[in-house]
């Protein structure tokens, strides 16, 4: 019989046989191009200033952030990939808010808390609604007077079904007494063509819209946050309508579940960097946008309480499976 010791000797330098050219693979990485998955189509707010991140975070890695833009399904793709990718850093997504509702809505086999890296939050969405210039609604209370004189009647869009701009605009309707007909799109340009050329009578997006709105093509009826955004400063929130909700939308950057500790600081560090450089904050300034910081360990906590908070929203709408 092999005493103990022996045997415990025997796993500990085969532990560490495995452990070392791990650890030695981590200190050279990132050795070719990384891809950055995000979950919104090109041309859009997100996918703009996005690209001008990566390629901050391109300088300071020393190989190319490559973006490969998965649009669809309420903004998740980018986080399934993740499930059926290696984790050895060369392959991360960016993390909208919808994908921590998406246990409660739809059947997967995997857990948004627990299946994913999270590296470093980087920004976060202001949203609004938005009619055209011409459009009879010259205030939110018009908006309101004819969705009650025409229930089901007022079309809107969103960049997709349960997403956070459907999501609230849904818990919006329900505090206003009204009922609005939603139509899905797969980003902010496709959404804002529709609004624009009078396929929708109103849009509920992130600022993306803000050039349209500049050019006075657009008007916004309310934006969503805490305090009036700068950019629109005619602009109520909802809360000064009345509404009690105050919604933004923080997004990050996640990586496979098992992606090394080294890897993912090494990402975290050069994605920190690359965001406080005056050009991502120029990017993200032009759709009233700001950076928004969350270390790793921020960033796994923020998912832990945003699955529980948006497990109450999820059942408030009665959108949960089974419901």
């Amino acid at each position: 019989m092999i005493p103990r010791s022996l045997l415990l000797r025997a796993t500990m330098l085969v532990a560490l046989t495995a452990a070392a050219p791990l650890a030695a693979w981590a200190q050279t990485f990132p050795a070719k191009p990384i891809k950055l998955v995000i979950a919104f189509p090109a041309g859009g707010p997100t996918d703009i200033t996005m690209r001008q991140l990566a390629d901050n975070a391109s300088k300071i890695l020393g190989q190319p952030v490559i973006i490969d833009n998965k649009p669809g399904a309420g903004g998740t793709l980018p986080a399934q990939a993740l499930q059926t990718t290696a984790p050895d850093g060369y392959t991360i997504g960016q993390i909208p808010l919808g994908v921590f509702r998406l246990g409660y809505t739809t059947k997967i086999n995997w857990d948004p808390i627990k299946d994913i890296s999270y590296v470093i939050n980087v920004t976060g969405y202001a949203f609004g609604i938005v009619v055209p210039a011409d459009s009879p609604f010259k205030n939110w209370a018009d908006f309101v007077a004819y969705a009650k004189a025409n229930p089901g009647k007022l079309t809107y869009g969103s960049t997709g079904t349960l997403t956070s701009p459907h999501l609230t605009t849904e818990l919006i309707a329900q505090k206003a007494g009204i009922e609005l007909q939603h139509v899905p799109y797969k980003g902010s340009a496709d959404l804002s063509l529709a609004v624009l050329s009078g396929q929708l009578m109103a849009a509920a997006d992130s600022t993306g819209f803000a050039p349209q709105v500049e050019a006075g093509k657009l008007r916004v009826l309310n934006t969503w946050g805490e305090k009036r955004l700068a950019k629109f400063p005619d602009a109520p929130t909802l809360k000064e309508l009345g509404i009690d909700i105050v919604q933004n939308s923080p997004f990050g950057i996640g990586a496979p579940k098992g992606t090394p500790p080294e890897v993912v600081k090494k990402l975290h560090d050069a994605f920190k960097q690359a965001m406080e450089e005056p050009s991502y904050v120029a990017a993200l300034g032009k759709y009233d946008m700001l950076p928004d910081y969350k270390s790793s360990a921020q960033y796994s906590q923020f998912a832990k309480d945003t699955v529980a908070r948006e497990k109450v929203i999820i059942e408030k709408l009665g959108l949960a499976k089974g419901q």
